[in-house]
């Protein structure tokens, strides 16, 4: 099958046919330059990937039919991100890198130094699927509405450990602090740091680890990158 891949928001089923939205018409026929008889892979967040084939071509519809189930669905390594939002390009890095990464679940966490308070969930998702449809993940991670930092630990499943990205250097190097998780989240603050309050906090919570990320300062988006790189190198799917 070719190596373009769509996300359908419907079950596929050999034999079945989609109508794609305009949207994905236009990049599959103007985009790509697609016509009858092309093939691409589609996947459908619940039973894996398909191969399809162009069947119907129209300038603002077009229709595909599913020939066969070519790889199972999967999940990813039972991960999530915590993080920040920072500018806006610098947030969307982080989304795609985090799908890339193999992340099951986003949560966007407002803090004292966090720049915005609002943020778009449909760009988020957006974002995500089209990562996923690059890096040929079958699933897509869940992204949550943004939430405080003290009702996001207040409200915490104290049996995934939480592992916060310390800039103090008080935390434990990253290579040893992960040498027995299972599953559970990291937690990168904004451009500006945890502050000292947010750090108390999270210091005297049972299930918070902190974690040292080395002796220079990262960007946000660098120590999303670089956290969750080692833990799928120590405990993930890159085994």
């Amino acid at each position: 099958m070719g190596q373009i891949r769509l996300y359908i928001a419907q079950p596929l089923t050999v034999g079945s046919e989609v109508v794609l939205n305009e949207q994905q018409s236009h990049y599959l026929t103007h985009v790509m330059k697609l016509k009858v008889g092309d093939t691409i892979s589609c996947f459908d967040n619940q039973s894996g990937e398909y191969g399809c084939t162009l069947i119907a071509v129209g300038k603002k519809q077009t229709t595909l039919k599913v020939l066969e189930h070519h790889k199972p669905y999967a999940q990813t390594p039972d991960i999530w991100l915590l993080f920040a939002p920072v500018k806006k390009d610098n947030t969307d890095f982080i989304i795609q890198k985090a799908t890339e990464l193999g992340v099951r679940k986003i949560i966007p966490v407002q803090t004292r130094y966090t720049i915005t308070e609002r943020i778009k969930r449909e760009r988020f998702e957006a974002q995500a699927i089209e990562a996923a449809e690059q890096c040929r993940r079958v699933d897509l991670p869940q992204i949550a509405e943004i939430k405080k930092f003290d009702d996001i630990l207040q409200q915490w499943d104290k049996t995934r450990i939480l592992y916060y990205m310390d800039e103090t250097l008080t935390g434990k190097p990253i290579a040893q602090a992960l040498e027995n998780a299972k599953s559970c989240a990291i937690l990168v603050g904004p451009e500006g740091g945890f502050s000292a309050e947010e750090l108390e906090k999270l210091r005297g919570l049972s299930f918070a680890r902190a974690v040292c990320l080395g002796p220079r300062i990262l960007r946000a988006e660098t120590a999303v990158v670089s956290a969750l790189s080692c833990w799928q190198a120590l405990k993930g799917d890159w085994q």
